[in-house]
């Protein structure tokens, strides 16, 4: 009987299945203006309590021949009919453009920004946006659906943050979306879904407290007269300041780094370029230590991250891949790519 209790209920599985088909139906895009097409509609649950509660006015009102209780029936069923039309119509027209969204870490929340914009004279009211099936997507399992709120000015727009948690690393598209509202009376809930084409790259998450960094390697040039440096706990191409060294080649924000963590200023280190011009540093898979792959991404990530904090150049070794020693913003992203999609 235990065996069954962890199996998925069938209504459940019917209705997974059924928002998989839905889905697969919407065409993926990064701007979308909604229309009668696209806007659905239907009453919440106050707003059934509301239509029963019209029903027993109505029978009341004919059996007993109540002028007042037509009144009353007729008054607040027009008035839901026109709340319905309202809240139509507060989605109905509007438009929502993706912001293209940066590259994040493994287990970080990532969030990406979303216009919209509303060409209409009248202020939108209480509309918002949330990841559809979070469960599906998050790292958290039974994550619950987080609602961004909003108001959309008239001929103005309104930029909204919508955000989930990616439980691996790689190349992801970004999750499906829908928006609703409930103004003004909250009698009916009108929706709609969004599948965005954007991608996000998700980096693996760095290790909190990797080892230093590997010692550097001989140049090839260089090999027969240079061994293989010895571990000093860092790269030798970075040593203690010395009273005569050139300021330029001061790793200033290694030095700021040191000092909010003592609590005073740290010691300064220079960039000792005699050893960097015989040696070479290179982070390879190989030299992350007897761990699983994932965990051994995670410390090249994380050495990456360092390097390029020192300012250093370095090279990536990967299983299949070798990226040549080089330094900067884009050698860095390409390196943090392939680690994602390795």
């Amino acid at each position: 009987m235990a065996a069954f209790a962890f199996l998925p209920h069938p209504v459940s599985l019917l209705r997974a299945r059924f928002q998989r088909w839905f889905e697969s139906r919407i065409a993926l895009t990064d701007s979308v203006t909604l229309t009668q097409r696209t806007v659905y509609i239907l009453p919440t649950r106050p707003g059934l309590m509301l239509f029963l509660t019209l029903a027993v006015l109505l029978v009341a009102s004919i059996n007993y021949q109540l002028n007042l209780g037509y009144l009353l029936t007729f008054l607040l069923a027009g008035t839901a009919l026109v709340g319905m039309h309202v809240c139509h119509g507060t989605l109905r027209g509007l438009a929502m453009n993706l912001i293209a969204p940066h590259a994040q870490y493994a287990g970080a929340n990532t969030a990406f920004d979303i216009k919209l914009t509303n060409a209409r004279r009248s202020v939108r009211h209480s509309i918002g946006l949330s990841v559809l099936n979070p469960q599906d997507v998050d790292a958290q399992k039974g994550a619950a659906r987080h609602w961004a709120w909003t108001d959309v000015p008239a001929q103005g727009s309104s930029v909204v943050q919508v955000a989930f948690t990616p439980a691996r690393r790689g190349l992801h598209r970004l999750p499906t979306l829908t928006a609703e509202t409930r103004f003004p009376l909250g009698t009916f809930r009108v929706w709609t879904v969004w599948r965005p084409a954007a991608q996000v790259m998700v980096y693996p998450a760095p290790e909190p407290s990797p080892p230093p960094l590997p010692p550097g390697e001989p140049r090839a040039q260089g090999a027969g007269s240079a061994a293989r440096a010895q571990s000093s706990g860092e790269f030798d191409g970075v040593r203690a300041y010395r009273r005569g060294d050139p300021l330029k080649n001061v790793l200033w924000k290694k030095a700021a780094k040191a000092g909010e963590h003592s609590g005073a200023s740290g010691g300064l280190v220079v960039r000792d370029t005699q050893q960097a011009e015989r040696h070479e540093l290179w982070l390879d898979v190989r030299q992350a230590g007897a761990l699983e792959l994932e965990r051994k991404l995670s410390r090249l990530c994380a050495w990456v991250l360092q390097a390029d904090r020192l300012g250093l150049s370095y090279g990536l070794r990967l299983a299949a891949l070798e990226i040549a020693p080089a330094s900067g913003e884009a050698h860095k992203r390409r390196c943090l790519e392939a680690l994602a999609t390795c």
